[in-house]
């Protein structure tokens, strides 16, 4: 599976609806995104838990409200011909791409937003997106998080998300401990080896590897045969 990174964010501002139709413009399979909650707790579509990187303004995501945060500008700092990009909610997201083509929802800092599963999964269940079949897949560093979100919603697969510093967590023990609710073991480029892949699909999991923007990467992983790569640059062939 090609998976475009926040979109196409080698090409675009990242995680904005220019850079999800220029990443389907580049023949992805699924869109990666990352969500986070405002003050009037709708799901935004944005990487960093503040504004500070990708817009104009500055603050903390869940001080504002949607209506604030869609106010900045949120191309201008990748470069002058995205001026007036905003931050989209997810339902915009979905509204755009929904049914389309698959999108992998990355759940960002769930411990600083109470009920963000629920919400996700309410927002997923109003557009009948929750039998599994429809492309949906979500993924998130926080374990507790994503059972939470499972237990909700049994049928999407999920991603457990794996870096360098929780090395730990790609043991054989930690695998066995997550098998009853994850589906993918998606490590950071950095971190993988021929060895972890084939444990990783030993204990019957799939894997997505992020993200991958060096076409040497891109060669080995597909000796290594995993089921997915995250790129910047979803052409990279």
């Amino acid at each position: 599976m090609k998976i475009g990174h926040r979109g196409a964010a080698g090409y675009c501002p990242e995680n904005t609806i220019s850079s999800f139709k220029k990443a389907v413009e580049l023949g992805v399979d699924y869109l990666e995104l990352d969500i986070q909650m405002t003050k009037d707790r709708k799901l935004v579509v944005i990487h960093d838990p503040t504004v500070n990187r990708t817009t104009n303004g500055k603050g903390k995501v869940k001080d504002f409200t949607l209506q604030e945060i869609q106010r900045l500008d949120a191309g201008s700092w990748f470069h002058c011909n995205f001026a007036g990009e905003k931050i989209p909610s997810l339902s915009e997201v979905f509204d755009e791409f929904a049914g389309k083509i698959g999108i992998l929802i990355e759940l960002k800092k769930p411990s600083l937003y109470p009920l963000m599963e629920e919400k996700l999964a309410e927002e997923l269940e109003k557009r009948e997106l929750t039998s599994g079949d429809k492309q949906i897949i979500v993924q998130s560093f926080d374990r507790g998080a994503l059972k939470r979100f499972h237990e909700l919603v049994p049928a999407i697969p999920i991603g457990i998300l794996v870096k360098n510093t929780g090395v730990k967590m790609i043991s054989n023990k930690n695998l066995k401990s997550f098998s009853s609710f994850v589906s993918y073991v998606n490590p950071k480029i950095t971190m993988v080896n021929k060895r972890m892949i084939k444990r990783i699909h030993y204990h019957g999991f799939k894997t997505i590897i992020w993200t991958v923007n060096k076409k040497n990467d891109l060669r080995t992983l597909k000796n290594f045969h995993v089921e997915g790569i995250i790129s910047d640059f979803p052409d990279l062939s």
